[in-house]
């Protein structure tokens, strides 16, 4: 099997538009010959960041998701500015959302596909370290609340059904993995 793309874009028009995100409608012709549409959702970069204390330790922050009708803990995640390095919005937003400044930061894995069947959105997640805490400064759709929890918490909390968020397991998951080589 190629790994070529099968599919052929004949035209493409946006069909909504704001400062998060585009919606895209292209006219196609689908693998298998046939016309169709596709529909892409294009987003700005995420990132997620593992706040991790030396008594290993994790910051969680606690937001009331509107599209999912429900109260999620996460770990610190955001979205790029336009033109902003991945890197560098982590840092913006761990400052933002939890008051936070970190001396070390690392990628924690590789670029990551958050829902590719009908969103372009592409993530990154990094690990911070030697966290200094000060005053957050949260925007203002943001409603948050901010704790410590030790890292196996948050596997159960995960196991438990209580973190639903994919950059969040994907991340804890990632670091348990490292940890434990």
């Amino acid at each position: 099997m190629s790994e070529t793309n099968p599919w052929q874009t004949r035209d493409s028009r946006v069909v909504y538009e704001n400062d998060w995100i585009r919606v895209r409608e292209d006219q196609v012709i689908r693998p298998d010959g046939n016309p169709g549409i596709y529909g892409v959702v294009e987003t700005r970069i995420a990132t997620g960041v593992v706040a991790l204390t030396p008594e290993n330790e994790v910051y969680l922050v606690g937001q009331y998701r509107y599209t999912m009708n429900f109260y999620s803990w996460e770990i610190i995640e955001g979205g790029t500015d336009p033109g902003e390095a991945p890197i560098d919005a982590a840092k913006r937003e761990l400052k933002e959302e939890a008051g936070l400044t970190a001396e070390h930061w690392e990628p924690l894995g590789t670029e990551i596909h958050l829902s590719n069947c009908h969103s372009d959105e592409r993530g990154f997640l990094f690990v911070a370290r030697g966290l200094t805490e000060g005053a957050a400064e949260p925007d203002g759709t943001e409603q948050l609340q901010v704790k410590k929890v030790p890292v196996s918490e948050a596997l159960a909390m995960i196991a438990r059904g209580e973190i639903r968020d994919s950059m969040t397991i994907m991340a804890l998951l990632w670091l348990e993995r490292i940890r434990n080589k």
